[in-house]
Parts: structure tokens; C-alpha cells; sequence
């Protein structure tokens, strides 16, 4: 693509550029290894492509094992953006949760053991529960 072109192809279709080399930019070969599900080093999964817990389940572990942590700190430990972490954090909140206390210029966040979890699946379970089976308690 020339300087200052501006790509209007439809997903799928490809460009002028990609016409002129005879590529297309949405042929599966373009794509990294990651994004197949494959390691580039072995061809085997990457176990970092996906997780049994979601990012939510992550926050709100990462919270019950230091109720002081800092949002950057979450968002490192789990691999997600500070505004992510935020917006988590509120869901949270919503749902009943977990508590914020204001405590100076820092908040302290309350997990509320004994809720049950959402999904019809599991929602015969506690946080309690979740958190004993996942975290060393011993």
C-alpha cells in the first residue's frame, strides 16, 4: 500500500497491496503461531492462551490474598490492563462481591466469602469453597 492510502478492504477481502504481492491479509498463514493455539517453538498449546478462570475469578483471588494490593499490581499479576482491573473491580462490586473501603488515599477491598458463584453450574458453591479449592489454605 502506497504512503497515505487509507485501507478500506472488507474483512476478507484483500487490498490493493496485498493484490500487488499476492497475499491476502487474512489468510491463516499471515497469523503468528499464538494466535493458532500453537507454540512457535514446539508446535505443542501454549498453556497461556487460555485459562479454566476467568479474568474476574483472577481479580477477585488476587484481592482475598492482599486486600490492599494496588490496581497496577492486579493488573500485572493477571495479565490485563489497570482500567480492565477497574472495570473488574466495579462488576465486583455490583454483583455483591467484594467491598471498598476507603482507607486515606488507598482503597481496601472486603471479598464477601459466603456469596454464591453465578454460573448454574457452580452456583451451588461459595467464594469459600472456590478459594480453598485453588489456594494452598493448609
Amino acid at each position: 500500500m502506497a504512503r497515505g492510502e487509507v485501507n478500506t478492504a472488507k474483512k476478507g477481502r484483500p487490498t490493493q497491496a496485498d493484490r500487488n504481492t499476492g497475499r491476502n491479509s487474512n489468510s491463516k498463514q499471515d497469523k503468528p503461531a499464538r494466535e493458532s493455539g500453537k507454540s512457535a517453538r514446539s508446535g505443542q498449546a501454549d498453556p497461556t492462551r487460555w485459562t479454566f478462570f476467568s479474568n474476574h475469578a483472577h481479580v477477585l483471588i488476587c484481592l482475598y490474598q492482599d486486600s490492599e494490593m494496588v490496581l497496577r499490581n492486579i493488573a500485572s499479576r493477571v495479565g490485563i490492563t489497570e482500567r480492565a482491573v477497574q472495570s473488574i473491580i466495579q462488576d465486583l462490586e455490583d454483583a455483591g462481591y467484594l467491598e471498598r473501603e476507603r482507607v486515606g488515599r488507598c482503597n481496601h477491598y472486603h471479598v464477601i466469602h459466603n456469596k454464591h458463584l453465578r454460573h448454574p453450574i457452580e452456583e451451588h458453591c461459595t467464594v469459600d469453597m472456590l478459594f480453598d479449592v485453588i489456594l494452598d489454605n493448609a
